[in-house]
């Protein structure tokens, strides 16, 4: 009886497991995406994986491949992790990031590493990189996140464009993004923006699919991602607002 329990539950937990990957259809195809935690998530494509901000330990990678691809935005602690990267086998991974970044990570045993600035775009395995502004508005000593100083992403992988926003406000090189398959778009105070900038600029720039992550905002607290979906459907449902568990560990 014991046994038939404990296979019920794992059955359980892997269905519930599998249910936070989405299959993004593409060529040569799916586009596997699972979230991993805040802005963190593996990318799964023709034979490559591809980590975003690795964050919050190894353990959140052990069911995945090492990563061919790695893409860090910026050197904050969320994102450049030294204590997850540390743990990883990085011994096959190219890693891109801007210099901020790449100064700090020199030492580790990546296969390459690529600075890519704002505006630079580079392709490996076949996925292109594109990196983008990502700041703080006004722009001015008090940002947080300085214009230059970390990258926003497009990744293109089988002809699907996913747009990672990184640390950003609402930014006019975020406003005027064209043909967006999935955006990925940061909604914190008192880091980045709120849930009203946010839905204004996702409505401008009118992705086909959106996910809110990075909402977890100062002092625990977290932005009302419902609320942010009814915002954005309410005004344009052809833009399909995806919430998925960001913060499940």
């Amino acid at each position: 009886m014991k046994r038939i329990t404990l296979t019920c539950f794992l059955a359980i937990w892997a269905l519930v497991s599998m249910a936070q990957s989405d299959l993004l259809p593409s060529k040569k195809g799916g586009i596997k995406m699972t979230p991993i935690f805040h802005a963190t998530l593996v990318l799964e494509w023709n034979g490559k994986t591809v980590y975003v901000d690795p964050y919050n330990g190894a353990d959140g990678f052990k069911s995945f491949s090492d990563a061919d691809i790695i893409v860090i935005t910026h050197a904050h602690g969320d994102h450049m992790n030294l204590e997850t990267l540390k743990r990883l086998n990085l011994k096959k991974t190219t890693v891109f990031a801007p210099e901020s970044v790449v100064s700090e990570i020199s030492s580790l045993p990546f296969q390459e590493i690529i600075s890519i600035k704002n505006g630079e775009t580079d392709t490996k395995y076949g996925i292109e990189i594109e990196a983008l502004p990502m700041y703080n508005l006004p722009e001015d000593e008090t940002s947080r996140h300085k214009k230059g100083w970390g990258n926003g992403y497009i990744l293109t992988l089988g002809g699907q464009r996913l747009y990672f926003s990184g640390d950003t406000e609402d930014i006019p090189e975020m406003r005027n993004l064209k043909d967006i398959d999935y955006a990925f778009v940061c909604m914190n105070l008192p880091y980045t923006m709120d849930i009203d900038e946010a839905a204004s600029a996702v409505l401008d720039f009118k992705p086909k699919h959106m996910y809110p992550f990075h909402f977890r905002g100062g002092g625990g607290t977290f932005a009302d991602v419902e609320k942010f979906k009814e915002m954005v459907m309410s005004k344009n449902a052809k833009i399909d607002v995806r919430l998925r568990d960001w913060y499940k560990n």
